[in-house]
């Protein structure tokens, strides 16, 4: 298993990390549209379609990340979009959480398979627009996520006892999610010094939402922290509903593309957001 995970994390990397040092954003958007297609058709065998039925689904979803290319969203995303996609995530994320795995099969097919393809659209809109950003500020709400769940990693392996979730996600602890958020706000304050003593293509988002003082950047990382975290839940919440351990096996060793940019859903679109209060 531990062969495979490497295997295959090589092997993402080298395919993206070309495409995110590009100079242009479009490598990246093409290259990351072939993993939203397939989240998509990962979505759709979650919610009980087959797989014709899946294929349309990854299709319907790519056409409209093809139309938000073509409208070029990533340069001139229409306004309130963010704002309305991040008051979505958290209400939607909030009620899932709360009512659980049974409450999920209730919702009609329909209305899963929506939510999901917006979901997924929309994370890929925002991936591209910071891209056009730059790649210090797409960094930088990647490795925002990536902090988060290795900071919890170790901390709930380390300290955890008080279940953050057990009917959806047994493995995670408050204790956790406190110590994700305590890395995040330290990498945070490690990436505005750096932004302010070397070159770099773009200012993070730490440095951004620096501008607004230091309460509003520890108080905006702690929230995409625990949106990050919500993302996670709610992927585990629909997993169980589903019966299945793993959104597919299209990675070896690492599961489904939807397992692994999960926590990503929320976080990219409410970055975008907070960015743009600014």
């Amino acid at each position: 298993m531990l062969k495979q995970r490497v295997i295959t994390a090589l092997v993402l990397l080298a395919l993206l990390l070309p495409a995110l040092l590009a100079s242009s954003a479009e490598p990246l958007a093409g290259l990351t549209l072939v993993l939203i297609a397939a989240g998509a058709w990962e979505w759709g065998r979650l919610n009980g379609f087959a797989m014709r039925s899946s294929l349309r689904v990854s299709a319907v979803c790519v056409m409209l990340c093809l139309y938000a290319w073509s409208a070029r969203w990533a340069y001139d995303a229409p306004a309130n979009v963010w704002f309305v996609t991040g008051a979505a995530w958290v209400l939607v994320a909030a009620w899932l959480i709360r009512h659980g795995v049974e409450r999920w099969a209730t919702i009609s097919r329909a209305l899963r398979l929506v939510v999901g393809v917006l979901a997924l659209w929309l994370t890929w809109v925002a991936m591209y627009q910071a891209k056009v950003i730059g790649i210090n500020f797409l960094l930088s709400v990647l490795f925002l996520v990536w902090m988060a769940d290795i900071a919890a990693y170790f901390s709930g392996r380390a300290f955890g006892s008080r279940k953050l979730a057990p009917a959806i996600s047994p493995g995670k602890s408050w204790e956790g999610v406190w110590g994700g958020m305590v890395g995040v706000v330290l990498m945070a304050c490690i990436w505005i010094w750096v932004d302010t003593h070397y070159v770099v293509d773009s200012l993070s988002l730490y440095s951004r939402l620096y501008t607004r003082g230091v309460p509003f950047l520890v108080l905006a990382v702690l929230f995409l922290t625990m949106m990050s975290v919500a993302g996670d839940l709610v992927e585990s919440l629909v997993k169980r509903s589903a019966g299945m351990k793993d959104s597919s096996q299209l990675l070896p060793g690492h599961g489904g593309v939807l397992d692994r940019v999960d926590a990503l859903l929320p976080a990219l679109p409410l970055a975008m957001m907070l960015v743009q209060s600014l």
